[in-house]
């Protein structure tokens, strides 16, 4: 396995290290596509006997543009790929494949698809991959403890939120789960092989959805005496939170989205702002820490709206925050709705070429500039207040972690400083003249 952004390794040392492989997995993006199809296509001029899968939500939605754009891709797997690659890697000819896709005779051939895996216990630990293949200390989020490990205990994800990329294109709805013994006997193996790390962050989209199945994998946790934590949807009960965190979890990250009652019902979240309130206090009670992500740009967002959001996440008051402009990926019900209403503007790009966020949905009546500077105008109220700041700080001094501190510190003016431009830039571009926004959706 071979990430290469974060081990600083260039396109062309990877180009280099594809000469000695003969089969190639590249999991793609929607934003990363045009990267990725150029990155592909060199490998294949330095090893023309390369054989090139992609897989990811792109290709699953939309293989023939895929395999039409890109010649250098020999098959696409649609949605979950774990067997299909292997079949191919162990001789198997792509007409018996099932769940993929591939250039034959002038077009492209479907073969029919995959069932999706349900025994996940047969899958092999990813962590053994980790330690033969990454410095795990070459990662690092703010809000987990460094350095940390990051896998899966299930896939799929229940819920209907319109704008989910995954449960939509590649995991499907259908939540399936390893066994609690398997994932237990994985976190006693992943502690002996990474004694220098200080957190396991679960990544599945609904850890703890089925309140059963999370209380006895806590039972199962606890005396491994391990520091992890986990996704986690609003509806979670303050008893499922006790055992978690008496199981040793300390974050948990949640999509609260929106402070807005009829946004939440908009996207189908399947949750209410009543409800979101009442976990926040449960969490606060318990000493379970949260990450909290909002999306602002959603369908039905008016600026009232935006404001109700913004004033509905100081008041749930957790530990840190992302906010992020709705993006509509191509394969959700948020694509759909926006395609056939006229939404989508910049020919659909998320982001501009230094990886920045640009709106790409506008609604009558709220323009994506606003948007944009409500974005980072939503950062700077949240995080500029005493109480946050003060948090941040004090964390950071008990927990000796103070050049941590400093160091995420001036990346995150550095962003504020190019968001702001950004910002600046497109008021220009209008016509208007940028001026602090300071009263902005008040």
């Amino acid at each position: 396995m071979l990430d290469a952004p974060p081990h600083h390794i260039s396109a062309a040392e990877t180009i280099e290290i594809c000469k000695s492989y003969e089969f190639l997995v590249l999991f793609t993006s929607t934003p990363g596509w045009t990267g990725d199809q150029r990155l592909a296509e060199a490998i294949k001029r330095a090893n023309p006997q390369m054989k090139i899968a992609f897989v990811g939500p792109p290709v699953t939605t939309s293989p023939d543009k895929a395999l039409n754009e890109c010649p250098a891709i020999d098959f696409v797997c649609r949605r979950e790929f774990d067997f299909s690659v292997v079949e191919f890697a162990n001789g198997k000819p792509l007409d018996q494949i099932l769940g993929i896709s591939y250039p034959k005779d002038g077009s492209v051939a479907h073969n029919p698809d995959r069932p999706q895996v349900d025994n996940l216990d047969q899958m092999p630990w990813v962590t053994d991959v980790y330690k033969r293949d990454i410095d795990v200390t070459r990662y690092n989020v703010p809000f987990l403890l460094y350095p940390y490990v990051s896998l899966y205990s299930t896939r799929g994800c229940p819920a209907q939120c319109t704008f989910c990329l995954w449960p939509q294109t590649l995991s499907g709805h259908a939540w399936r789960k390893r066994s609690t013994d398997d994932v237990a006997a994985e976190m006693a193996h992943a502690k002996e092989l990474f004694p220098e790390v200080k957190e396991f962050f679960f990544d599945d989209d609904t850890f703890n959805i089925q309140k059963v199945r999370t209380v006895e994998l806590c039972e199962k946790l606890k005396p491994l005496k391990l520091t992890w934590s986990c996704t986690s949807r609003v509806t979670t009960d303050r008893e499922t939170l006790k055992a978690m965190r008496e199981a040793g979890c300390r974050l948990l990250i949640v999509g609260f989205e929106s402070g807005d009652p009829q946004i939440l019902k908009n996207i189908k979240k399947g949750a209410t702002v009543e409800r979101a309130r009442d976990f926040a206090r449960d969490c606060h009670e318990l000493g379970l820490t949260i990450h909290g992500d909002f999306i602002l740009g959603l369908p039905g967002e008016t600026k009232e709206s935006i404001r109700n959001t913004i004033n509905f996440a100081k008041a749930l008051d957790v530990e840190t925050i992302q906010v992020s402009i709705a993006h509509a990926y191509p394969g959700t019900e948020f694509y759909d709705f926006a395609a056939e209403n006229g939404f989508i503007i910049n020919n659909g790009a998320m982001v501009d070429e230094g990886g920045h966020q640009l709106a790409h949905i506008e609604y009558p009546g709220l323009p994506k500039d606003y948007v944009l500077e409500m974005v980072h105008r939503f950062y700077d109220e949240y995080y500029f207040r005493p109480k946050a700041a003060w948090r941040i700080v004090s964390k950071a001094i008990v927990n000796r972690d103070v050049k941590r501190l400093y160091v995420e510190s001036k990346s995150f003016l550095k962003l504020r400083a190019a968001r702001n431009k950004v910002v600046a830039d497109g008021k220009q571009k209008a016509g208007k003249t940028p001026g602090p926004a300071v009263n902005a959706g008040a």
